[in-house]
């Protein structure tokens, strides 16, 4: 009896031995024994987590597998840690930023400061105190994503690469980034599934700067905006989201993408069920104008998307890129509005956005010619 219950032990023993061995090889933890205090409380966001470890270091582990150590400034790399981990030495400065999704997180911790390098051209800034940063010559041109001024990078000392998706077309850029001693950070927000998961993004980079109480409030505001949105009674009317391409096709956003999500969460009604293939990470669906006719005539609400489509301004502009738009229900009964040019550059203000979105569906916005980042046509 006692040799079968030593046997048990053993193997008890064994496999907690192997499970701990596991540990560092799955890339959980720093793998030197050291356990986190606490991690960051997120509402929304599935695509990164932050734990925080003793004397200030910081974990941040992204959904593609990738991990980096924020380690407090005049502090030393901890012995001993996995392999995987790539450390980040605070104060983190001279950022190349090529994921235009972040600059606007950056801006609203008021620490544009941290960058000093853009994949981005002034002139394509929709963010005002991003343009006058780089026209004031604070930030730096420095070749877009997939053709970056290596010899720029090096020359500013950049530390930290923060790249979009994208750049798993362009591998090849990355080991090269990589081969020159930056850390490449990939931002993966464009994959989470709630809008305000987006939003939620400003508390990562808020790790890297020691931002977090500034994030919360700003986050915690944009939920205020979500939760004053939702809290109605659905409207029940339905809205087509698209803009007209130059060869004059219709580019509709697709099904369950973040935009749509936006419009459903504001009391609205997608006219379209199942467009596009929800495997596929494009956010938008090419249709024949007689297809998108038949679909989208009687929409009640027409939310045109002149960010992407170009602005227009009146009826007769939005009717000079298909007559066919003026057998729109919505474009007869004046229920028209359009996106203004930053609403992908704010990624910030989503619930605001989304209250936007509530206040047409609900009819207050009836007597209003502008609502933040959308304006009526007439």
């Amino acid at each position: 009896m006692k040799r079968c219950i030593y046997l048990c032990l053993m193997v008890v023993l064994l496999i907690s031995i192997l499970c701990g061995c596991g540990t560092t090889e799955t890339g959980e933890g720093l793998g030197n024994g050291w356990q986190p205090e606490r991690s960051m409380e997120l509402q929304f966001a599935t695509q990164f987590a932050v734990d925080y470890y003793q004397d200030g270091y910081k974990l941040i582990s992204l959904n593609d597998g990738s991990r980096f150590l924020v380690i407090p400034e005049g502090a030393e790399l901890p012995k001993g840690i996995a392999g995987d981990i790539v450390p980040l030495y605070q104060p983190i400065e001279n950022i190349y930023l090529a994921a235009t999704s972040a600059m606007c997180l950056f801006d609203a911790l008021d620490r544009l400061d941290a960058i000093r390098l853009s994949g981005t051209r002034a002139d394509d800034w929709h963010i005002e105190n991003a343009r006058l940063a780089m026209q004031e010559g604070e930030i730096l041109y420095a070749g877009k994503y997939s053709e970056p001024d290596y010899e720029m990078l090096l020359d500013y000392r950049c530390p930290l690469a923060i790249e979009s998706l994208m750049i798993g077309h362009s591998s090849e850029i990355k080991d090269k980034l990589e081969e020159l001693g930056l850390a490449v950070f990939v931002d993966q927000s464009s994959m989470e599934s709630h809008p305000l998961g987006r939003t939620e993004w400003i508390k990562l980079y808020a790790a890297l700067l020691n931002e977090e109480e500034t994030a919360n409030a700003l986050f915690d505001e944009q939920v205020k905006y979500l939760d004053e949105a939702t809290g109605r009674e659905g409207s029940g009317k339905t809205v087509a989201f698209f803009h007209i391409s130059s060869s004059g096709y219709v580019v509709a956003r697709k099904s369950g993408d973040y935009v749509t999500n936006m419009l459903e969460l504001a009391g609205g009604s997608y006219v379209f069920d199942n467009l596009g293939d929800p495997e596929t990470r494009t956010s938008t669906v090419t249709i024949e104008m007689e297809k998108f006719f038949a679909t989208a005539k009687e929409a009640d609400y027409i939310i045109y998307n002149s960010t992407i489509g170009g602005e227009v301004r009146t009826i007769d502009e939005l009717l000079a890129k298909n007559e066919l738009l003026a057998e729109f229900k919505a474009v007869k009964n004046g229920n028209v509005w359009c996106t203004s040019e930053n609403m992908y550059q704010e990624t910030t203000q989503l619930g605001q956005m989304i209250q936007s979105f509530q206040k047409i569906f609900s009819g207050e916005a009836d007597k209003l010619d502008e609502l933040p980042y959308l304006y009526r046509l007439r």
